[in-house]
């Protein structure tokens, strides 16, 4: 599994707006792509004014990405709506080896409750 990294910033006031759209179109709208299995979405307060989102684009492998991004699969790839209410953002995006996911880890801690303590 492959797992695309990208960086958006809003002004405050907007930040709303910008949440509502990628959980209503733009991150829904991926699910066209043969291959990709679905996303996280991170939202902070950061400095300036400005709200930092960070999405997290699960994909079953590189091809896959390359059907959503293109031969050039790590840059950005921004809705025009989207871009109208962003300040600044990842021109390029990064890509990495998705090695454990929450699943996994509760996998793994399921096979090995009763060996460690929750505290």
């Amino acid at each position: 599994m492959i797992s695309r990294i990208w960086h958006g910033w809003t002004r405050h006031e907007d930040a709303d707006k910008y949440e509502l759209l990628l959980r209503a179109d733009v991150l829904p709208g991926i699910h066209r792509i043969r291959g990709y299995t679905g996303a996280f979405l991170l939202r902070r307060d950061a400095a300036n004014n400005e709200v930092e989102f960070v999405t997290m684009t699960q994909f079953t492998d590189i091809k896959a990405v390359i059907e959503f991004a293109g031969q050039d699969y790590e840059r950005a790839v921004i809705e025009p709506g989207a871009s109208k209410l962003l300040t600044h953002h990842d021109v390029r995006t990064r890509h990495y080896q998705t090695l454990l996911t929450p699943s996994d880890v509760r996998a793994l801690a399921a096979r090995t409750s009763g060996r460690h303590k929750v505290l």
